[in-house]
């Protein structure tokens, strides 16, 4: 196969997790005989810096004629002083969404048997196993609804809207997924006070019973929803739920997995091969040092392999090679318990190319 992946290092630790998801792409070509044509694009602050946009036209561009796209991470405190619609947080990311149309993002969080003691919970909670997709609708709500100030500035609004059509097609994300994993649906949301979770609880049910009845669907208020996360986690198969809600819950989530380094992300829409991205930021305090934690974007590029290009065993390969590299006692600083030396992040990505090579 012969893919065009637009890779966009970002700025921090995002050029240093990248070059390893692209070493570990490059091990994925030589064992399966593919060709990804990777070309890598600026964004975010770097982009700022260079030619005064965090979204420059070329890239752009490039994003929308590639088969997929590669991300490490935007932001830092240096571009704060921007004004908001500048910041590469909202030019860079909420402009590639709504521009290439990635209404539903993808958030897995599991704990590797590797790293079970990572987890903040108590151990009989994690020993049930934690293993559930978040599937957020990503282009509507409050982050993209109207907003102002009024009264001189001593008030504000910000409108959520959503419409059945948004809410039915993310929804469809989530029952496929499902139908993937253990066929159950939680979907989240505050319908006992808003009337925009109204409207998404009887589209949710009305999809449900119309087209997919085979699978389990259960409604959730969210701060129910957020105490079930630690409570009883292992419960949850997929969870679905609206932008504002699947920001926070899907953080909770990555907390109680142990590490914010090992969640990787995926943002797709109705065509095309979507966004790829560690859902965690761009730490520009430990930039440069070699010491970030390259496997959330190793395993982005394995999500990339499987949803945008139908390549199950390639992506199989790389989950196993991060899962071997674990068992083998492997660690960046993050994962490494206190007085275990840990590896860089080089060694982490030469580590998991070289077990994707190794044919099981």
């Amino acid at each position: 196969m012969e893919v065009q992946i637009a890779v966009l290092p970002g700025d921090g630790i995002g050029p240093e997790i990248v070059a390893e998801a692209v070493k570990v792409l490059r091990a994925v070509e030589r064992r399966f005989g593919h060709r990804f044509e990777m070309k890598e694009y600026p964004v975010g602050g770097a982009a700022y810096d260079l030619c005064g946009d965090c979204l420059p036209n070329e890239t752009l561009a490039a994003c929308k004629s590639a088969d997929a796209i590669l991300l490490g991470a935007v932001g830092g405190p240096k571009w704060d002083r921007l004004p908001v619609p500048q910041r590469p947080e909202r030019r860079a990311l909420l402009t590639l969404r709504s521009e290439l149309g990635l209404f539903a993002n993808l958030r897995p969080a599991k704990v590797w048997d590797a790293l079970k003691g990572a987890s903040p919970l108590k151990e009989e909670i994690v020993s049930a196993g934690i293993d559930m997709l978040i599937v957020r609708e990503l282009t509507g709500g409050a982050y993209f609804g109207e907003k102002g100030r009024g009264d001189g500035g001593k008030s504000a609004y910000d409108v959520t809207p959503y419409s059945v059509h948004e809410i039915e097609r993310v929804a469809r994300v989530a029952f496929e997924a499902a139908r993937c994993r253990r066929g159950h649906v939680t979907s989240v949301d505050k319908a006992n006070v808003l009337e925009t979770s109204r409207l998404w609880r009887e589209t949710v049910t009305a999809l449900h019973d119309a087209e997919y009845a085979d699978m389990k669907l259960e409604h959730l208020y969210v701060d129910n929803a957020a105490m079930q996360l630690v409570r009883a986690p292992a419960r949850f198969d997929v969870i679905l739920t609206e932008n504002m809600f699947g920001d926070i819950l899907s953080d909770e989530a990555s907390q109680i997995t142990g590490s914010i380094g090992m969640l990787p992300s995926a943002s797709v829409g109705a065509s095309g091969g979507g966004l790829y991205e560690p859902i965690h930021g761009s730490a520009p305090d430990i930039a440069g040092q070699g010491i970030a934690n390259p496997l959330a974007t190793i395993l982005s590029a394995a999500a990339m392999l499987r949803h945008a290009f139908g390549l199950g065993a390639e992506a199989d390969a790389i989950e196993h090679a991060v899962a071997s590299v674990l068992a083998r006692g492997l660690r960046t600083a993050d994962i490494a318990d206190q007085g275990v030396a840990s590896v860089s992040t080089a060694a982490m990505g030469d580590a998991v190319a070289e077990a994707v090579g190794v044919v099981i």
